[in-house]
């Protein structure tokens, strides 16, 4: 006889969809076998699903939606795998992300990395596959985070879109990632980026020395009723402000950041230099 390893749905939010799936499975008499001849995966995908040890993914989730004829309905396990998601991205940032879908205006400043609103789809990639690599996400999590990135940037695509401003610092260029050929297309999409009519691009320079005043991520979002909120990050931590006292110094040294910042053509040139290899 097969021992059944007790389920508990309140350890997290993963265990909980396990049970889930579980629960439903059983409700219509399957064994996990036949569900997984019904979804395409292996009944040993299914248990580890199930258990928790192997995380649910959106083509999963899909499939069982399809089997249990709850696609698209408010108990689809796609639904519960996008919570899922969003439960696992730092505090605030699923908040966030919300709010960036419908904002009049984007102010960006990233360090080190560009910022996912202007990434190319191998840059992300190159990216996501370091994470795999240092054992932190599955490869079917990373290509979920690079179609994520790319719905986000889609949500941008309006017919009036926002103004986006952004100021990278200088090691977002220099920095390589994912070899030449990601960094020669990745660089192109800044030019690019830089010549549409509802952007402006900076870079603050490494001689701004002290005078930057932001050492990390830093984003501001004006609303259409012209409210500001503002997002920033720690290594583990994000939080979003609606506060005007506390986002207001947070405008303000933005300003002076873009003041002091390199102008938009001399940042293009800076960039173009780089795509050269020159220093």
């Amino acid at each position: 006889m097969v021992n059944v390893k007790e389920l508990n749905p309140d350890a997290s939010p993963q265990a909980a969809y396990g049970a889930r799936l579980r629960s439903a499975r059983e409700a219509r008499g399957w064994k996990q076998d036949e569900l997984a001849e019904q979804v395409g995966y292996s009944g040993r995908h299914i248990s580890a699903v199930e258990t928790g040890r192997k995380p649910p993914t959106r083509r999963f989730s899909r499939a069982v939606d399809v089997a249990l004829g709850l696609t698209g309905t408010a108990e689809s396990f796609e639904r519960a795998w996008g919570e899922l998601r969003n439960g696992s991205l730092m505090e605030g940032f699923p908040e966030y992300l919300g709010q960036e879908a419908r904002a009049a205006e984007i102010r960006l400043f990233d360090l080190g990395v560009i910022p996912g609103l202007l990434q190319t789809p191998e840059y992300a990639r190159a990216i996501e596959e370091g994470h795999v690599k240092r054992g932190t996400l599955s490869p079917e999590q990373a290509s979920e985070r690079v179609a994520f990135l790319a719905e986000r940037q889609a949500a941008l695509v309006r017919r009036t879109p926002p103004m986006v401003i952004v100021v990278l610092d200088e090691s977002c260029i220099r920095r390589p990632i994912g070899g030449a050929q990601v960094m020669e297309r990745q660089l192109a999409r800044l030019i690019e980026f830089a010549g549409q009519p509802d952007t402006t691009l900076q870079l603050a320079p490494y001689s701004m020395g002290e005078r930057r005043p932001f050492n990390r991520l830093v984003n501001l979002l004006t609303l259409p009723d012209r409210s500001v909120m503002s997002y920033v990050e720690s290594e583990t931590n994000g939080h979003l402000d609606r506060e005007i006292t506390s986002v207001l110094p947070l405008v303000r040294a933005y300003h002076q950041l873009q003041a002091e910042a390199l102008s938009q053509a001399e940042s293009v040139a800076m960039i173009e230099q780089v795509r050269k290899g020159t220093p």
